[in-house]
């Protein structure tokens, strides 16, 4: 009797960020991308020491509470806080290494960046083992254009780049795949700004989110 041939497990997805707060310019770009390739679920990693930014003003876990309350009820979403347990830079390449020897080596998956992290990626801590870990999902950002800095980066990320979502599920990883996503112009900085000059945010974050920040008396 013939069997079925085994069927390929679903692809995961990683969103790192610091999330000093948490906005609609993270969750909704990514549930748009989430329907464009399939994704069931997105896990949020809140970075603790981000190695190219500012510090964060708010503390570890008041991000990850803010992350919390702004994913409570959407089963897309899942939060793992491990990068917020250490006290060194938390390090993409290496918090990928580690999900990949949890996951074993057949899974698929993918960690999502935003334009402007993929032009910049050569600046990243060994950055050119990504791929062995992961796909790299892109997430359009307001005023970046996919051309990269050098010609060799560009033949890099032409060499790696698939167009069709469902090559995605079907290599654990490799790929580079630049979504159609919805290009929103919110930032962390600009809601720490309003926040500052007593502006409403409620158009730019989760009311839920909203009402956090402003029982912590954060970003005054």
């Amino acid at each position: 009797m013939p069997t079925n041939p085994p069927r390929a497990a679903a692809l995961h997805a990683l969103f790192g960020g610091t999330f000093d707060p948490i906005h609609y310019g993270h969750l909704r770009p990514v549930e748009a991308l989430a329907a464009e390739v399939g994704l069931n679920q997105v896990t949020l990693l809140p970075n603790h020491v981000p190695p190219h930014r500012p510090q964060p003003e708010a503390s570890a876990q008041q991000r990850l509470t803010m992350v919390e309350l702004a994913i409570a009820d959407n089963p897309l979403f899942a939060v793992d806080d491990r990068e917020l347990q250490r006290s060194s830079p938390s390090y993409t390449v290496e918090t990928l290494e580690t999900l990949r020897k949890e996951r074993g080596s057949t899974q698929p998956l993918a960690f999502i960046i935003g334009q402007d992290s993929l032009l910049s990626l050569h600046k990243w801590h060994r950055w050119q083992d990504l791929l062995s870990y992961c796909h790299l999902l892109v997430l359009a950002r307001p005023g970046y254009g996919e051309q990269m800095e050098t010609p060799a980066l560009q033949r890099w990320l032409e060499r790696h780049r698939v167009r069709d979502a469902a090559a995605l599920s079907e290599q654990p990883q490799g790929y580079l795949y630049l979504a159609q996503t919805p290009l929103l112009e919110i930032s962390a900085t600009e809601i720490r700004e309003r926040r500052h000059h007593g502006i409403s945010c409620d158009d730019l974050l989760p009311r839920s989110v909203q009402r956090y920040i402003e029982l912590q008396g954060l970003y005054r």
